[in-house]
């Protein structure tokens, strides 16, 4: 037997007990005639004791442990002298009689501890040393756990999980797909899903109303710290249902894994904000609402003084900091340098201090008297003693760098507590968006979303005017999750495909499988899809979601433990009836 207990269970109650440990060496250290071992496995931390003046070779052998030896020891559990409040095993310690070396261990390349010394990339290389710290196992366990409720929850509310399939067809719509050659079908390629979208509303047809599956999906586009070229969602479809439906039914699961996982509840539905009202005070279709610090325009208030950066902009606004007008002229630099930043755009900021005693500082005092300055703080509601922080600009760029100072200000004041929750649903996006390169429309969403019924003339009329019947659930500013009610008529959908630019002949080669489904009886259906990544990762405070993922890849998209993606060898080129390329910018 290699252990009675983990290393994370013993307490005062097994006093005198014999028992069995087995684990890695987190560390040891020497005091007189004592050897003090710390022995660790997931569950916890055990000390061991090796008295020297009892058994000299044990204590001997001890002394000649390494860090990350594996081993396992019996012993009887004694009250520690020393106590350790901070470990759930810091009242007890193992008084060692027995010891044996399971492996020995090399020195790691970084230490194993909650903050390590090992860089990003380092710790990527080594997972399997990086997956023993405390924090990762943590993570692990945490998305375990999340998993079985949303298991838990789905199968009570009478959802079947059925897989689909991970080979599928490639669609150029959306993101980049990964493609697999196939040796069987000479020249002819398979997909890795972007996600199950056509399969889910195959199994509507197919009379299975309530369907989820927690699916691998795949998507070859870069990345950032919230993506991953392999993610997991939680992926639901519901028939016979409205809107309201399915927010009903997944804010309910929300609620529940909250409770369940953080032991937190929200007594209150979620609030609802259409998308072109997120834009206009936000700049974001995720916007965070911790916090307040919405967008006031005042392009009519700035217009026409001879500030010709203003008097040339399409759009003036700008934000509230409450409490800031103390800010230095370094720190307003600062926050100029910010969203001078070539990710973020702006060409530069104005800043108005609005003065406890109720006057005015600005970096534009040249051009604008108090009373005009006055009538910018009316109309942004700010009160003495806060700071008015003001973009100008192209309108839809402006918004996105003012959504970007808002959040750095929120960070700045403490405004974005990572143990506090803002869920909100954003609704009635637009359907389709125009793209100028391309000279046409693309979906949004993707091509099944269903427009508003109240839209459904303007296909002919104004095709960007059309709002989707489409959701994004929003916590915090991540998007955690998104879906809508989808087209469930082969005419709306044919018209769907013709808005995007599809002939017919396009159209049934890509999609005849679904279009030819619906000719038997489609139901009214919808659904939605989690990224149960970032959920993980919210729920533990983590900002990446490399954080909550076994065996992530890199940045470049790159596995650097098992050194993937890499070359194959010329005989499987050969099967697949493959011959590569030199790209262009390799010499």
């Amino acid at each position: 037997m290699y252990r009675t207990h983990t290393c994370g269970e013993l307490r005062a109650t097994h006093l005198n007990q014999q028992v069995t440990l087995s684990g890695w060496v987190q560390k040891s250290r020497e005091l007189g005639g004592m050897t003090f071992v710390d022995v660790r496995d997931r569950y916890g931390i055990t000390q061991l004791v090796f008295d020297l003046s009892k058994n000299a070779e044990l204590a001997q052998l001890a002394r000649d442990l390494g860090r990350e030896y594996v081993i396992s020891v019996s012993g009887k559990v004694i009250e520690r002298q020393s106590k350790n409040s901070k470990m759930p095993t810091g009242d007890i310690e193992i008084l060692v009689s027995y010891l044996t070396i399971l492996n020995k261990s090399e020195v790691p390349p970084f230490t194993i501890e909650d903050n390590s010394d090992g860089g990003d990339e380092l710790r990527m290389k080594y997972r399997y040393l990086d997956l023993r710290r405390n924090p990762l196992q943590k993570s692990m366990e945490l998305r375990h756990n999340m998993g079985i409720e949303v298991r838990n929850f789905l199968h009570k509310e009478g959802f079947f999980e059925i897989e689909t399939p991970y080979l599928i067809k490639s669609t150029p719509e959306g993101a980049r797909d990964f493609v697999v050659p196939s040796r069987m079908n000479a020249n002819q390629f398979y997909a890795l899903p972007q996600s199950p979208q056509t399969f889910k509303q195959l199994l509507m047809v197919a009379g299975y109303d309530r369907y989820f599956q927690i699916v691998r999906c795949f998507r070859d586009e870069d990345l950032r710290a919230d993506r991953q070229p392999e993610f997991t969602q939680i992926d639901c479809e519901m028939a016979f249902v409205e809107r309201d439906d399915i927010l009903n039914t997944f804010e309910k699961m929300t609620k529940h894994l909250f409770k369940t996982v953080k032991n937190l509840e929200f007594e209150y539905e979620f609030p609802k904000m259409a998308y072109d009202d997120a834009m206009t005070f936000y700049g974001s279709d995720k916007p965070d609402i911790r916090f307040d610090m919405k967008f006031v325009e005042i392009t009519h208030l700035a217009k026409g003084k001879g500030f010709v950066v203003f008097d040339s902009a399409a759009y003036v606004a700008g934000i509230v900091a409450t409490g800031c007008a103390g800010y230095s002229r370094k720190e307003t630099d600062q926050l100029t340098e910010f969203v001078k930043k070539p990710q973020i755009g702006a060409k530069g900021m104005v800043y108005v201090k609005y003065e406890t005693d109720g006057t005015f500082k600005s970096s534009v005092d040249k051009f604008f008297d108090a009373d005009a300055l006055k009538s910018w703080a009316n109309a942004m509601e700010a009160k003495p003693g806060d700071l008015l922080l003001i973009l100008s600009g192209d309108k839809t760029q402006t918004q996105k760098a003012l959504c970007e100072l808002r959040l750095e200000m929120g960070e700045r004041l403490g405004l974005r507590n990572k143990n506090k929750f803002a869920p909100l649903w954003v609704v009635d996006f637009p359907l389709l968006e125009w793209n100028e390169e391309a000279h046409r429309f693309f979906a949004m969403h993707h091509p099944f979303t269903s427009p508003k019924p109240e839209d459904m003339d303007k296909f002919d009329t104004n095709p960007g005017a059309i709002k989707a019947n489409a959701y994004d659930l929003v916590i915090n500013g991540v998007e955690i999750g998104g879906g809508s009610i989808r087209i469930h008529d082969r005419e709306l959908q044919a018209k769907m495909f013709n808005a995007l630019g599809f002939t017919t002949e396009e159209a049934e080669d890509q999609f005849g499988f679904l279009l030819n489904a619906f000719r038997y009886g489609a139901p009214p259906h919808g659904g939605v899809a989690f990224g149960f990544d970032r959920l993980v990762s919210l729920f533990a405070g983590f900002d990446s979601i490399r954080d909550v993922i076994a065996f992530p890849k890199n940045n470049s998209g790159r596995d650097v433990m098992i050194d993937s993606p890499s070359a194959i060898a010329n005989t499987q080129l050969e099967e697949l009836f493959l011959t590569l390329k030199k790209p262009q910018n390799l010499k």
